[in-house]
């Protein structure tokens, strides 16, 4: 008999970060904890990605307060978190020792799974967090981007996984978070996966963006995966994940049936939506909607394109949206194929747009497309032309070592700084936060800790 596929739920993370911008508060989940915790996920995703800062830029909440919360009601479902590697919730590298904090604290305040990725598929970039991670007791999932480009291939992408493996990880995920991988690709990958490695459980992570995360679940399915990512159905499909019962419904009756009763979902689903109704009222927000096919055609995630035309919109540049988009794919190869995810979706994003704003390519190279090149990232998936380089760094040599490695330690820095700004009665989490946010850090912190 197949072994049961479970599910990772996502309607506390990554469901509301796709279709409402992360503005679910914790009291709209709250109601709600006791039911999702009945159901029989795998884990429930409910933590890290941008609901740090969301927390603390919109909602007035602190992060901390809410996960203990969420474990306070949660008590027999793992809930698990969203960690970029050596970033961890910001958007920079963090020297070793407040990897380690940040992970030891996670844990300490509720976590139980860590979900670890890094931005360009550089293990050395998610080794200090695994290892901090695993120290401080948590179950640790490393996942690799995938991404489409000539050097991302099953063999590139098993390459990544064995080392991820010889680190300790304790489970393995595809995170697809542009929704590109197709179902052929998507049983190609799992069973060279589960060829390789066995018994170690496999997650994929989809998004519904161009349409195909449904049928390339099922696929997944065929090849052996263990766990699939959904979300409950107001915060499904669109740019999130596909919808939990619909899930449940495609698998029933079949050897991956879900075993999870749809009865159970009736009050979760009238709860849901009630408060996406209430977040798109509180913060003038459309809930995102559209499939994009167009996304596989420019390799980039869905929510990129609404940004990017939104952007040219306010430059008065609106009828240039098909220039950049065209402009886009060809930054990223010229760039290496980094795969598009926070932070280089961003820095290919704004290359593209002045590319197309200048006439004259590469004429004016923002910072965080010279340290990319410069190898402050990480290492690129693939080769930068002399041409391409000279032009952005000149003659500077690119560096090889592991970026966090120049890093100084800055845990005891941060903690000063706070102490010179009159904060003196505060936590660990504190120093964390402000190390994550400073400016946003300082005015959550005027307005709930003096």
């Amino acid at each position: 008999m197949a072994k049961k596929l479970r599910i990772c739920e996502t309607v506390l993370r990554d469901g509301h970060q796709s279709i409402l911008a992360t503005r679910m508060r914790y009291e709209q989940m709250e109601p709600v904890l006791g039911l999702l915790d009945e159901i029989g996920y795998e884990a429930l995703e409910c933590w890290g990605g941008a609901t740090y800062d969301s927390c603390l830029r919109f909602l007035n909440e602190d992060p901390w307060e809410r996960l203990r919360k969420l474990k306070a009601n949660v008590k027999n479902t793992p809930l698990q978190m969203l960690l970029r590697g050596q970033n961890l919730l910001g958007y920079k590298h963090y020297s070793d020792d407040v990897v380690e904090a940040f992970c030891k604290a996670a844990v300490k305040n509720g976590i139980d799974r860590i979900r670890i990725f890094d931005a360009l598929n550089d293990p050395r970039n998610m080794e200090a967090a695994i290892k901090y991670s695993k120290k401080a007791g948590a179950h640790v999932q490393s996942a690799m981007v995938y991404t489409i480009s000539p050097v991302h291939t099953t063999e590139s992408f098993l390459k990544v996984a064995e080392t991820l493996v010889e680190m300790g990880t304790d489970s393995l995920c595809i995170k697809d978070m542009s929704g590109l991988l197709g179902p052929a690709d998507a049983f190609d990958l799992v069973s060279t996966f589960k060829k390789r490695f066995g018994e170690l459980p496999i997650d994929l992570h989809s998004h519904f963006t161009c349409g195909l995360a449904s049928t390339t679940y099922w696929e997944a399915a065929k090849a052996g995966v263990d766990i699939i990512d959904t979300a409950i159905s107001p915060f499904a499909h669109a740019t999130s994940q596909p919808a939990t019962e619909t899930m449940i419904e495609m698998f029933k009756g079949t050897e991956w049936d879900l075993g999870l009763d749809l009865d159970k979902y009736i009050p979760l689903v009238d709860h849901f939506r009630k408060v996406k109704q209430q977040i798109a009222e509180e913060f003038n927000l459309k809930p995102a909607s559209d499939v994009i096919p167009a996304v596989r055609r420019y390799q980039i995630p869905g929510g990129m394109l609404s940004n990017t035309q939104n952007q040219l919109n306010e430059m008065g540049m609106g009828d240039r949206f098909f220039d950049v988009m065209d402009e886009m794919p060809r930054v990223r190869e010229d760039l290496g194929y980094p795969p598009l995810v926070t932070p280089t979706s961003q820095i290919v994003g704004t290359m593209a747009m002045m590319n197309v704003m200048m006439g004259d390519r590469y004429k004016m190279v923002p910072n965080e497309v010279k340290d990319l090149v410069r190898g402050k990232y990480g290492a690129l998936p693939g080769k930068i032309s002399d041409e391409i380089r000279h032009t952005i760094i000149d003659d500077e040599e690119p560096i090889t070592c592991r970026p966090a490695d120049l890093i100084e330690p800055e845990l005891a820095g941060y903690t000063e700084d706070l102490n010179s700004k009159g904060y003196t009665g505060i936590t660990e989490e504190d120093v964390l936060t402000y190390a994550m946010f400073p400016e946003v850090a300082i005015n959550f912190f005027e307005a709930n800790r003096r």
